[in-house]
């Protein structure tokens, strides 16, 4: 054990390690990059947090950089929950602190689960509808502030959000909430970082408003703060929007005021199978009038490599060998939307296959539902590594986005199977890459840029539903505006004044460090269905 490690167990309750074998279990998370990092700590407390906080960005300020990235379940595709420095693992912040049933509030800390917080609210009846991965933490999921499949009908997890815990990079503990003016002005005029940010973001606000403007105009990806144009509304400043999708850059969420909603009955769902995809497209159209939970598109390859892994899907597929699989389910008045969707079948072509759910067919809907985790993790010496995974697509360019998918795949040699939801035109590639191969790093980079061309054409954005992280920095990094990119430092330095907290995430990463660490294949843990 090195001295700053002794040091640190020293300093807090919780543990500090930098034992090889735990530094290499931090190294990899559900991206195709592996960075080892010096440091791994477990806080037991937010006074750990800020313990820890305060000791780096003093060093920091001494000219000795070492790099803080909070992690949660590991679940995050972009890299952005890994570290050269030190990894601050929120695995045991993970207790739900109290729930108030009449105001339907609920405070947690930021590591737990979002199964773990709707079990612990189902018994009072309530539940957050976030259609996560299970086992995303909720800190993870306000840090990335992914557009998840239930986003459309719903809204995201920032929809649920009433107030934040956020320890800053000092250090000090900031505690989100509604501020009018005076209480800004109040707050401003502080001597602490959290005074300056008010003070300073303010100032941005007021100097910069020509820019932010013109950004409010545009379509927005995840990329940078773009969450600064939502910080003054009513003419009141909430800090908590800028956190959403900061992926850690700007502070460590610790405890989260959410606000919970009735628990709705299990779902009903249908299953329908298309030869064409323009057929599906407007089906889809007509299901997303009925405002579904999900309504999901995948390529009929999917389902098909699921079934060679041994799902019972013949009574989904019909022996097709190209086409498109909807996915539907409806958790208000299901089985009276149900026989609506029933009502459509004349409407489709002859070949079309449906499933309606029923006592008899559940299992046939579950395995339609597991397939695209069964398709992910099925591979043994290849990957389908997360590159282009996230991206928005306007539905009106579908179809032509899939036909340049054909025109890329034959050039990049790649099978491209597209799957994402239709309700909120977020979509993913996985294709399979050998990652012994010796030119795996160049074809990573050629595929990311050539698909994020595509997007681009067909007026998407690559970082449409989820933040850029390491990965698609690489292209957003050097497609941003100059005084766009200007404006998101700016905000960046103001609350990091020494760039600690993930300092090569997001505008801080790099072609160069992000092709340097892609990691080669390892017989590990699979990777796990992020929706």
């Amino acid at each position: 054990m090195g001295k700053i490690t002794k040091y640190l167990n020293q300093l807090t309750v919780g543990n500090v390690f930098d034992a090889p074998e735990v530094l290499e279990t931090y190294s990899t998370d559900n991206s195709a990059l592996k960075i080892k990092p010096k440091f791994v700590a477990v806080p037991e407390s937010t006074d750990d947090i800020r313990k820890l906080l305060r000791f780096f960005n003093q060093i920091a300020a001494k000219d000795i950089p070492v790099s803080v990235t909070t992690r949660g379940s590991g679940l995050d595709e972009s890299g952005a929950d890994l570290s050269s420095g030190l990894v601050l693992s929120m695995e045991k912040l993970n207790h739900l602190l109290e729930i108030d049933p009449r105001e339907r509030l609920v405070r947690v800390q930021a590591g737990i689960t979002l199964k773990e917080l709707n079990t612990a609210l189902s018994v009072s009846g309530l539940f957050v509808p976030i259609g996560g991965h299970d086992y995303d933490t909720i800190g993870g999921l306000i840090a990335n502030n992914p557009v998840d499949s239930f986003h459309e009908k719903y809204g995201g997890i920032e929809n649920y959000v009433e107030r934040l815990e956020v320890i800053l990079a000092n250090g000090e503990c900031l505690q989100t909430t509604k501020l009018k003016k005076y209480a800004v002005a109040k707050k401003a005029s502080e001597k602490s970082l959290e005074g300056d940010i008010y003070r300073k973001l303010s100032k941005l606000l007021k100097d910069d408003r020509f820019l932010i403007d013109e950004l409010t105009k545009q379509k927005q990806g995840k990329e940078g703060y773009p969450a600064i144009m939502n910080i003054v509304r009513r003419e009141k400043m909430d800090l908590a929007p800028l956190f959403f999708g900061a992926q850690g850059t700007l502070g460590v969420v610790t405890e989260v005021i959410l606000r919970a909603v009735p628990l709705k009955k299990r779902p009903m769902r249908a299953v329908a199978t298309f030869k064409e995809l323009e057929p599906a497209i407007k089906f889809m159209n007509e299901l997303k009038e009925m405002k579904p939970r999900e309504l999901n598109l995948y390529d009929l390859k999917i389902i098909q490599e699921a079934r060679e892994s041994g799902k019972n899907l013949d009574g989904v597929i019909k022996k097709l060998e190209d086409g498109f699989v909807v996915f539907v389910s409806f958790d208000e008045r299901g089985a009276f939307q149900l026989r609506k969707v029933m009502a459509k079948k004349n409407s489709c072509p002859r070949n079309t296959k449906f499933v309606f759910e029923s006592p008899d067919n559940r299992t046939l809907i579950n395995e339609v539902e597991n397939a695209l985790p069964s398709y992910l993790n099925r591979l043994r010496n290849n990957r389908r590594v997360p590159i282009l995974t996230n991206f928005y697509l306007p539905s009106r360019n579908l179809a032509s986005f899939v036909k340049d998918l054909g025109i890329l795949g034959k050039k990049l040699d790649l099978e491209l199977s597209l799957f994402g939801s239709y309700n909120n035109s977020i979509y993913s590639l996985r294709p399979k890459f050998k990652l012994d191969d010796p030119e795996y790093n160049k074809k990573f980079a050629t595929f990311l840029r050539a698909g994020a061309y595509v997007i681009n054409r067909q007026e998407g954005l690559l970082a449409g539903g989820a933040p850029e992280g390491r990965v698609k920095a690489i292209v957003t990094n050097t497609e941003m505006l100059d005084s766009k990119k200007e404006f998101y430092s700016k905000i960046k330095k103001i609350f990091d004044q020494n760039n600690i907290l993930n300092p090569d995430a997001k505008l801080g990463a790099s072609s160069k460090f992000t092709l340097t660490h892609l990691r080669g294949f390892e017989p590990t843990k699979p990777i796990s269905q992020s929706k």
